[in-house]
Formats: structure tokens, C-alpha cells, sequence
């Protein structure tokens, strides 16, 4: 078997995960239950913000996001809301917003930053825009103050996709945080790792509890008896058992995942201590390359992997690229999706294609990303330096 120098993902579990889920075996209850309520529990006490639910994926975080904010008294959203999304993201960032029959307008990257360019988001806003959806890409927190600025007092509400950004700061406060609510993934290839699983963070206690009933089926069982969907609960439990009071979905994580993530959030600050200490040694033998060029940190960023994109008029093209990682064994992916608008998929989408999306339409032809890790790979990424024409 052929040994990869440096590879995309690799697992950040030792004795103690392991030990989480024997324990879990032993016990003999493997649905969602007290180890999935301590990991939130931790989860949100890291973030500092009020509540944490857990899902079964990232992917599962953004539609429940998305899908509670149609079902609080006073809705945020209906069908046919405009929604302003990067053009850059992953495919799951854009299925929720057409699965609720949402407007999906596109606006550009930064090419550096290759979050939101705020010049280009300011233009793309109008009365009738509803949600900004912003997309922490790549670890990279996006400049909230700006686009804080640029919806107040406006009738717009905030939401981040923070699925690749877990850790990463801005101005000392957790993205994921500086919306109404953010999800987050941990995948295996995330910061942390729960094998399968998402989690999305709220400080609203009424988007908090109508994700808890989205979650299992739309039903009241999970709600405390006074709550904020349908005001008191019965002190008939029969009757509370099967209660069904929202369009949910059966999204539920298991209870391996969630005695798993207790262990990792417990590691986290290392984790993502030992991926900054990588990227600075990255970000020192890359800033002068004559060819490429890296993602310009925001905040702290918190690396989920490290971006190269070829420069205008560098006098290469990115095969040449593809083909210097292949030789070297360093494995590579697109950056994210590229850009979204390319993938064949649009043509589903209720979308809106008239802003100028030529930064993301650059990445996308000459962009790609490799791995980052929570351990020392500073003499792999060495391997970068020797790429020339």
C-alpha cells in the first residue's frame, strides 16, 4: 500500500473515545440519551452560548436551522424569501434553502479571504432580501462587524454555515455564534470527530426548543412542560408521547456519537492550538510564492485545511499543480464545492444569477485545497516549497 505524505483526514480518537464507547456498549442504550445531553451541554459551555442540539450530521444542522425559522410565533421566513448565500459552499448550505422553497441569490467571494466579499454583498442586498447565510469557509471566521452593519435595522436576519470552522474567532467571540444560530459539523474529517454528526448553536430559547421537537419527529416529548411551541404541556404523559406539533424529521444522533464528543470537545483547544502552529509555518513559506497563492486569515482562523490557488498570469495552469501533489503523495480536493453555480444540480434551484460571481468563477477553475492536521505536519507542507514551473 502506497504511504500518503500528508492526507486530508485522519482520525483524532485515542484510548479515551474508545474507553466512551465501550462503556456506552456496556450499558446497552445506544439511542439518544445522557451522553448526547453532555456533549451538548460541554459543546455550548466551549462556544459560551446558551444551547447546543445535536444532530445525526452538518448537513442535518443546516436544514433543521433553516427549517426553524418558519416555525417561531412570529416567522423569519416564508416561501419564496430571498436568501443570500456565498457562491462558494457546500452542497448542503443550498439544499435546505430550495427544500423550503426559499430564493437563492448568489453573491461573490473574496478571492483572498474567500468568504463574502462585503463590497459586492452590500450591492446584493434589497427589500426583499430575508437571510444572510454566511459561510466560514475553510476555517476562516467572515467580518461580522460589516455585515452586521450592513442589515441593521433591517428587517434581515443573520445565520452561519460554521460546518468547516469550528474554533476559529473573531474579535475574541466564536464563529457559529453571531447569528440567530450556526451549525457545525464533526465529521471525521472535521476538528473534532464524532463519526457521523452536526450540532447547532442558539442563544434563542425559542429556536432552541422548536429544534429539539424538528429533531425527533416533530413531536412534544422532548419539550420541557412549559415551552415556547404549544405553551403547557399535559401532565398526561400517554398523551405527550406520541404529540406531534411541527413537520419534523427523525435526525437524531447516537449515544456513541455523543460519549465520543465529550471526549473530543475535552481536546479541543490542543487540536486547534497544534493546526494554528501549522498554518503559521504554512502562511511563512507560501506568502512569497510566486505562483500561488494562499486564503488570507480573518480573525483567527482556525484551518480547517489550506488552500492554493494559482495566480493570474503565473505562467501555470492548476494541472500542473494536481500533477506536482500527485507525484509528491499530498492528497487534494476542490475548495469545497467550487463554485456552486457550475454543478449541474443548479438547474433544480429557484436561484438568482445576476450578481458578478467572477472571484468565485476564478477559485473555482484554478483553486483546491489540502489537509491540516492536530498534529506536526510542518515538514510536510515543506514539500509545497519545492513546487515550481
Amino acid at each position: 500500500m502506497i504511504k500518503i505524505n500528508l492526507p486530508l483526514a485522519v482520525s483524532s480518537w485515542d484510548d479515551k473515545e474508545i474507553d466512551a464507547m465501550q462503556k456506552v456498549i456496556d450499558s446497552q442504550k445506544f439511542s439518544m440519551g445522557e451522553k448526547v445531553k453532555e456533549f451538548e451541554a460541554s459543546f455550548s459551555k466551549y462556544l459560551n452560548c446558551k444551547h447546543a442540539v445535536m444532530v445525526n450530521s452538518g448537513s442535518s444542522a443546516n436544514l433543521l436551522m433553516i427549517a426553524s425559522l418558519f416555525y417561531t410565533k412570529k416567522p423569519f421566513l416564508k416561501p419564496g424569501d430571498e436568501v443570500i448565500v456565498p457562491a462558494i459552499s457546500w452542497s448542503t448550505t443550498y439544499f435546505p434553502l430550495h427544500q423550503y422553497g426559499l430564493k437563492i441569490k448568489f453573491v461573490d467571494i473574496d478571492k483572498h479571504t474567500l468568504n463574502l466579499d462585503i463590497e459586492k454583498l452590500k450591492k446584493a442586498i434589497t427589500s426583499s432580501t430575508k437571510l444572510i447565510m454566511a459561510v466560514n469557509l475553510l476555517g476562516n471566521p467572515n467580518h461580522f462587524d460589516e455585515i452586521k452593519s450592513l442589515i441593521k435595522n433591517k428587517n434581515i436576519q443573520l445565520i452561519e454555515d460554521n460546518c468547516e470552522s469550528l474554533g476559529s474567532k473573531y474579535k475574541n467571540q466564536f464563529s457559529g455564534t453571531f447569528g440567530l444560530c450556526g451549525s457545525f459539523s464533526t465529521f471525521f474529517s472535521h476538528h473534532i470527530s464524532t463519526m457521523e454528526g452536526g450540532i447547532i448553536a442558539t442563544n434563542s430559547d425559542e429556536i432552541y426548543q422548536i429544534l429539539i421537537s424538528l429533531r425527533a419527529h416533530g413531536w412534544t416529548r422532548n419539550l420541557p412542560k412549559n415551552n415556547l411551541i404549544t405553551g403547557t404541556k399535559s401532565d398526561d404523559d400517554f398523551d405527550e408521547s406520541f404529540k406531534f406539533v411541527l413537520p419534523g424529521y427523525n435526525l437524531r444522533p447516537i449515544e456513541l456519537s455523543g460519549a465520543i464528543g465529550i471526549e473530543q470537545v475535552k481536546k479541543l483547544d490542543q487540536l486547534i492550538e497544534t493546526r494554528r502552529k501549522n498554518a503559521l509555518h504554512f502562511k511563512s513559506i507560501m506568502n512569497d510564492n510566486p505562483f500561488l497563492m494562499i486564503q488570507s486569515e480573518i480573525g483567527k482562523s482556525s484551518w480547517f485545511g489550506f488552500s492554493l490557488i494559482v495566480k493570474k498570469d503565473s505562467g501555470i495552469e492548476r494541472k500542473d499543480l494536481i500533477e506536482f501533489l500527485s507525484e509528491n503523495l499530498i492528497e487534494y480536493r476542490p475548495i469545497v464545492s467550487g463554485s456552486f453555480v457550475k454543478q449541474p444540480v443548479i438547474k433544480y434551484l429557484n436561484v438568482d444569477l445576476t450578481q458578478d460571481l467572477s472571484n468565485s468563477d476564478y477559485v473555482h477553475k484554478n483553486g483546491l485545497f489540502i489537509g491540516n492536521h492536530h498534529f506536526d505536519i510542518r515538514k510536510k507542507l515543506d514539500l509545497i516549497k519545492s513546487f515550481k514551473k
